[in-house]
């Protein structure tokens, strides 16, 4: 059976992360939702997004077709109702599709997937939720953590751990093999605590859990880090970091502190860059968001979210709620804008970041990691900037 991840026209309130990639690619406790998906099924699954995003690959065709809503937070219960769906039957929670099975998928666009298309419509008995905000990644990340350290540790055995480090229930604690990991506090008794392949976490780093880094990150020396926190695969950590997420291959390698954050790949905090999480009045953040041209409340706590090759000057301050969008180079004096568009030069782009020398910038920092930009990385960034205004 061909399993299909599919987006929703409710992937652009995800933005600035579903600029370069399908909701399924977004990373939520230690796996990307895709990733999660093979794990539990134990097989390659496609993704249906936005054509821009598809890699020049076709929508797989089949004549067994499970789809499945990208944006689910799936329950226990769920994966029971998933099951027992028959042929060319929907599942629908207030007539939104959450998975579907049909041997008709034949060329399919995400908007072709609704209830009206499947003989048989079963509505949800109880509410699962879906991610349709930015700010509900570091809000679920705790719980995702939680979930995908069972599943990623299932009969496995963890590599043994230094006793030079402390650690408070270590029964809660998994390394993989070639984790280097010495005088370090580590408490997993807040959560479990999973270092990937090859991570390095140099020594005075303290860190409570739930926290995952995933293959090649490393923690600099006297990091501290609270939980929920994951570092995706190949960042650098310093300084102090409060339940964040750092997609993959991104650096916040200096003193300064990220809390309730969300940063994208290939992104760069400069020295001393810092963001606010709450207000001084303790009340409600307002966060802008690009589909609605306007502000939507995310809670009484929110930082930073931003997107996929973007950096910052050191000692840049971003204020309470504040969104960046993908490949801009920020810099400036006192509290950020709490809004800085896509390939901004500064903190506007008025006068845009260079498509070319934005290239050959993110070719640098590639190289960092011993990668180098692809033709799919600047046919996605091309598109990006002939949308600018």
């Amino acid at each position: 059976m061909n399993i299909v991840l599919f987006d929703t026209s409710e992937r652009k309130y995800l933005y600035p992360f579903t600029q370069t990639r399908a909701i399924a690619d977004i990373r939520l406790g230690i796996f990307t939702i895709r990733e999660f998906w093979e794990n539990y099924f134990d097989q390659k699954i496609n993704v249906l997004t936005e054509n821009y995003l598809h890699n020049g690959t076709a929508n797989p065709i089949s004549n067994n077709v499970l789809l499945i809503n990208a944006a689910l937070i799936p329950s226990t219960s769920f994966f029971l109702h998933l099951t027992q769906l028959g042929q060319d039957e929907v599942i629908v929670q207030d007539e939104i599709v959450l998975a579907a099975k049909t041997n008709q998928f034949d060329s399919w666009t995400f908007d072709d997937i609704l209830p009206a298309k499947f003989s048989t419509k079963k509505e949800l008995p109880e509410t699962v939720s879906l991610l349709k905000f930015p700010w509900q990644l570091f809000q679920l990340n705790n719980e995702a953590i939680k979930r995908d350290y069972a599943l990623i540790t299932k009969e496995k055995k963890s590599k043994k751990i230094s006793a030079a480090n402390s650690l408070i229930a270590p029964e809660n604690i998994f390394a993989e093999e070639g984790a280097r990991i010495e005088h370090t506090t580590i408490n997993a008794g807040t959560g479990p605590v999973y270092i990937g392949k090859n991570c390095e976490v140099m020594e005075g780093c303290i860190i409570r859990g739930p926290f995952a880094m995933l293959e090649g990150s490393v923690l600099k020396m006297g990091t501290k880090i609270y939980g929920a926190t994951t570092l995706g695969p190949f960042c650098t950590a310093g300084g102090e970091i409060k339940n964040s997420i750092l997609f993959g291959y991104s650096n916040k390698a200096h003193d300064g502190y990220l809390g309730d954050a969300v940063i994208g790949e290939w992104c760069n905090l400069g020295a001393g860059t810092s963001n606010s999480n709450i207000k001084n009045t303790g009340g409600l953040v307002n966060v802008w968001s690009k589909k609605e041209n306007t502000y939507l409340t995310a809670g009484n706590k929110c930082g930073l979210m931003m997107g996929d090759y973007t950096r910052s000057a050191i000692n840049s301050s971003f204020n309470t709620g504040t969104i960046t969008g993908v490949c801009s180079n920020i810099f400036g004096s006192g509290l950020l804008p709490n809004y800085i568009p896509d390939f901004s030069w500064g903190t506007t782009n008025k006068n845009p970041y260079d498509l070319e020398k934005a290239f050959s910038d993110i070719q640098n920092w590639k190289q960092l990691k011993n990668q180098s930009i692809t033709a799919y990385e600047k046919d996605i960034l091309t598109h990006i900037f002939a949308q600018l205004k």
